[in-house]
């Protein structure tokens, strides 16, 4: 099964990929948002970089849970 495939599949499978998947298409619209905007105030910089690091923690745990559905399967 391809990456593509497996993705749709534990998003309709899932309830935690898809939880997982959801929020991180949210924080990536928030960050685009913010990036999109006059110069950052301080508070606005510090919600670009909390939200850099949630995308990357949602990412690592869907990752995770990619990695062990290949196991599995």
């Amino acid at each position: 099964m391809n990456q593509e495939s497996l993705i749709e599949r534990l998003t309709a499978e899932n309830e935690e990929f898809r939880r997982l998947r959801i929020e991180h298409q949210g924080f990536d619209r928030e960050l685009e948002s913010l990036k999109g905007g006059s110069p950052l105030s301080a508070e606005q910089q510090w919600r670009v970089t909390e939200l850099k690091k949630l995308k990357l923690m949602t990412k690592d745990r869907m990752e995770s849970i990619i990695r062990h559905s290949r196991v599995t399967t």
